[in-house]
């Protein structure tokens, strides 16, 4: 009989796969650097979308500290920060309809506890749950407000999204009728405006550059520069600059743009 040659196949099928392991081990993961879902806080794109942390100019004549955290800065040490000459802050809640600063009331209550004025804020994913589904979660997670004339109204930060794309999927329209359902909702809930947290360049791609909430608003901007820059359209004026996230004590330090019986005037309402 003749003698048949074997050929090599398993052999090249074992090396292939081999192969292709190695170069999947190697390549990185498309999720690797994206965080996971609650840990997101107020300027998480800055730095990367706006540039780096710059000193501002003193062009006014009254400008009131404060600060904003979140989940991680865990325990705070606020008799610090209120000797530092902090006076005001605003605290992480909630983000989406899913998480709760587990930090919240050891923040919130510190901060107030030492003197401060102080809120809370709501990290926005429009991409999840509507917009009046979200501000109601807030409210309901330590986002309300009462006329103490220590507590300021609740934040609304609307920003790049850390978990993928960059306008949560949505178009300019859809996205300012989202920021209007919560806006709305809340009112209806608190009987204050929310403030507005946001960047101009976020505000100009993911909005459209709409001006419609400017007249109820307050503006808190953020840009880590000498200067706030250019505004989103139809303000004319900001109430908060969120200017750096590598200040003393927490990173996040902010001006309000008065001195502090300004900042208790938007707490009284």
């Amino acid at each position: 009989m003749p003698v048949h040659r074997l050929r090599p196949v398993p052999l090249l099928l074992t090396a292939l796969v081999a192969l292709a392991g190695t170069l999947l081990a190697a390549a990185p993961s498309p999720a690797a650097d994206t965080p996971a879902r609650g840990s997101a806080y107020m300027g998480i794109g800055v730095l990367a979308h706006d540039g780096q942390n710059g000193t501002p100019r003193d062009t006014r004549a009254a400008q009131t500290e404060g600060v904003d955290v979140s989940g991680h800065q865990g325990n705070v040490a606020w008799s610090t920060l209120w000797s530092s000459g902090v006076k005001w802050a605003y605290v992480k809640a909630t983000e989406g309809t899913y998480y709760t600063n587990p930090y919240f009331a050891q923040q919130y209550n510190g901060s107030y506890n030492v003197g401060m004025i102080r809120g809370a804020y709501h990290f926005a994913t429009p991409d999840t749950t509507g917009g009046a589904t979200q501000a109601d979660y807030f409210v309901d997670h330590g986002g309300g407000w009462s006329k103490d004339g220590r507590t300021l109204p609740g934040a609304l930060d609307i920003e790049w999204n850390p978990y993928g794309d960059s306008c949560y999927g949505k178009t300019q329209s859809g996205m300012v009728t989202w920021i209007r359902d919560f806006l709305n909702r809340y009112k209806a809930r608190t009987g204050r405006d929310a403030v507005i947290y946001t960047a101009t360049s976020w505000w100009t791609d993911c909005t459209g550059n709409y001006a419609g909430f400017a007249t109820a608003n307050p503006l808190w901007i953020a840009r880590y520069a000498s200067t706030v820059g250019t505004l989103p359209a139809g303000w004319q004026y900001y109430t908060m600059w969120q200017y750096t996230s590598s200040g003393p004590t927490v990173g996040d330090h902010d001006k309000f743009n008065g001195a502090l019986d300004r900042v208790q005037a938007l707490a009284n309402g």
